[in-house]
């Protein structure tokens, strides 16, 4: 039986909405982090003139390959095993990067490790489109959020919901532009920068 998101199934459409403006012009892209591959296998679906490369830890690559081998198009790729932790990443470049719902489960740390691999692997003008809650000024978005962040905390200390100051901070220092923050659905917004 296949992992299930009802989470990944809730937003698929609206950030479908928001990559094909991005990606419009893209022909691959690395996502990180795809969890249950149903991101991926959509995507994959309703943009086909991409290549999906989908990626996770090594204790997700099964699930993921499992959708992938029952209904996953062609033009996505088997998952590779990613940690951000990891220098160097085993893609040496890409045009594009994904992610979704992954920030606030990493610890500040592995995020600071997340954006220093986006600056060495992402192409120069590559869009980087980071899909999920962020708070603004030290608040958070909605009531929900705030509830979010401290169920969070309590299963993970080092997890959280980040702040898109300091996420902007670092995806500045590796020659990143903010060139949108799209409010989503579900109190979720779509960051998304493009390199040098």
């Amino acid at each position: 039986m296949l992992v299930f998101s009802e989470a990944c199934e809730r937003n698929k459409d609206p950030i479908l909405s928001s990559l094909r403006e991005h990606f419009a012009a893209i022909g691959y892209v690395l996502e990180i982090g795809s969890g249950t591959g149903q991101h991926a296998v959509y995507f994959g679906e309703h943009l086909p003139y991409l290549v999906w490369q989908a990626s996770d830890l090594p204790e997700y690559l099964a699930g993921i390959s499992q959708r992938l081998n029952q209904v996953g198009p062609a033009n996505v790729l088997t998952p590779i095993a990613l940690n951000v932790e990891d220098d160097p990443w085993p893609v040496n470049s890409t045009e594009a990067i994904f992610s979704a719902n992954s920030l606030h489960i990493m610890s500040w740390e592995q995020v600071e490790h997340f954006f220093r691999g986006v600056g060495t692997v992402l192409n120069p003008g590559g869009p980087l489109c980071i899909y999920g809650p962020f708070r603004y000024g030290n608040l958070y978005t909605s009531d929900s959020n705030a509830v979010f962040d401290q169920h969070l905390k309590a299963r993970d200390p080092l997890s959280g919901i980040r702040d898109f100051e300091a996420v902007d901070r670092l995806a500045t220092a590796q020659g990143l532009q903010l060139v949108a923050d799209h409010v989503m659905p579900a109190n979720n917004q779509m960051l998304v920068w493009r390199g040098p």
